[in-house]
């Protein structure tokens, strides 16, 4: 309403300068509206030339207004559109072309969500951290991985510096040359907050993100770990063949060279001979032992057997061999402990290896006990000694093949025994552990699972 008040005093204004500009220059036209009539006439004739405007003002008017107000509302917009029949053909235009744009624009908004998603459940579930830097060092993004890779926790990383961020010389230094080359650079480092193996790649992501850094790290810890147990299989394979075969090459060098003409020494040869044969058969043997327990070729017989017969048997069957060594050797278990299904070889096998161990390294006087007893739903096993004892920086390694406390390598053995314990304990679904201390014992644990069905 206010506005065609606004619109008729505008007319107004409007005609009557009109009547004073025609009445300044011909004084004459003013007798024409002497006559009423005339008057009258004109006046009706003025007022319907002036109302026109006006009607179409107010029309289009209306009609924008209510467009202005729902401009924001796709539904609204529609609903005008098809709700307003009898609106100018320009407005309905206008009403089209403003209700297409907006399912577009909620279209491109509704895809842009959905892309937004997508990248942020990608980005937080990646292993790799992921880390972006701007032209002057500021991080814009970074993922969970990186946090965890760096132990940032949740703080607040978003606009601060690489170098107060990570705290890591060498990735400023990458991001200073990638920066400069425009090309992908690569370096690796140590972490020191994880003490992992970290490699990282800076990757420009120029044209599309201009002067900004793409920082991508991968945690190699378990790669170059496999890469050091590779180095020390290949290198304590070599070592346990060399021994046997240097000295089977000097006994065959010394009979050639006279000794076949002693009997006695012939014969003593001989059998030093035969003993290193053994050795190399037994380390060849295992070694095809552990590859087809570690590629799941051992096929399980599994029965129910009471933890009480697996003591008494494996007691028995190294009794000799701990008297023999001058040692205060025992064995026991309660018979109420309830029964396991396991295979029966498979675990005494692992029984065998700790007692072969704990009577090799503990001096004539000492003490050797097996026993088990139940913990939660799992039956443990033990084999304790009272020997040497182990480092706390052997104790981690034990259970690798071929690893040997014994730098020296004084004690015989092929160093895979434990390793064979390890996976046949684990096929089982249970798991083995050492507890020791230097000049304090070792205790071997290891537990097996009770099933539910027993």
């Amino acid at each position: 309403m206010r506005k065609y008040i606004q619109v008729i005093l505008i007319t107004t204004i409007f005609l009557c300068i009109a009547v004073f500009i025609i009445f300044f220059i011909n004084r004459e036209f003013l007798f024409y509206f002497t006559n009423f009539e005339n008057l009258i006439s004109t006046g009706i004739l003025l007022l319907s030339i002036y109302s026109i405007p006006v009607f179409l003002t107010a029309w289009y008017s209306t009609h924008l207004n209510k467009t202005a107000n729902l401009i924001e509302d796709p539904k609204k917009i529609s609903d005008l559109y098809y709700g307003s029949r009898f609106a100018p053909e320009s407005v309905l235009q206008v009403l089209q072309k403003i209700g297409d744009y907006q399912s577009n624009l909620a279209s491109d908004h509704f895809q842009l969500a959905g892309d937004k998603k997508l990248f942020t459940a990608i980005l937080e579930n990646m292993k790799d951290g992921i880390i972006i830097a701007n032209a002057i060092g500021q991080v814009t993004l970074i993922n969970k991985a990186a946090r965890t890779i760096f132990n940032l926790g949740n703080r607040e990383i978003l606009g601060g510096s690489l170098a107060e961020v990570l705290r890591n010389h060498k990735i400023n230094e990458l991001w200073e040359k990638c920066i400069v080359s425009l090309q992908q650079e690569m370096t690796t480092f140590e972490s020191a907050s994880t003490k992992s193996f970290i490699q990282c790649i800076a990757a420009p992501l120029s044209p599309e993100i201009p002067a900004s850094i793409l920082l991508l790290f991968q945690d190699l810890t378990r790669m170059r770990r496999l890469e050091i147990i590779r180095r020390d299989f290949v290198s304590n394979v070599s070592h346990e063949l060399r021994t046997p075969l240097a000295s089977l090459k000097l006994i065959a060098e010394t009979l050639q060279e006279g000794a076949l003409q002693d009997p006695p020494a012939a014969k003593r040869f001989l059998q030093q001979m035969d003993g290193e044969v053994d050795n190399l058969t037994q380390l060849v043997e295992e070694l095809l032992e552990l590859s087809r327990i570690e590629s799941g070729q051992v096929p399980l017989e599994k029965k129910w057997v009471y933890p009480h017969i697996l003591i008494e048997e494996a007691g028995k069957r190294m009794l000799m061999q701990a008297e023999r060594a001058g040692l205060d050797y025992s064995y026991s278990c309660e018979e109420t402990l309830p029964a396991i299904f396991i295979d029966h070889a498979r675990l005494s096998q692992v029984f065998i290896n700790l007692l072969h161990n704990a009577i090799k390294f503990t001096p004539p006087g000492g003490k050797v006990t097996l026993s088990a007893y139940k913990q939660d739903e799992s039956i443990v096993f033990y084999v304790k000694d009272s020997g040497v004892g182990i480092l706390p920086k052997d104790l981690a390694r034990i259970f690798e093949r071929f690893y040997k406390s014994d730098p020296s390598r004084s004690k015989r053995g092929t160093g895979l025994g434990l390793s064979i314990s390890k996976h046949l304990v684990e096929i089982h679904g249970g798991k083995i552990w050492a507890e020791s201390s230097p000049n304090n014992g070792s205790r071997f644990l290891f537990a097996i699972p009770i099933n539910k069905s027993n």
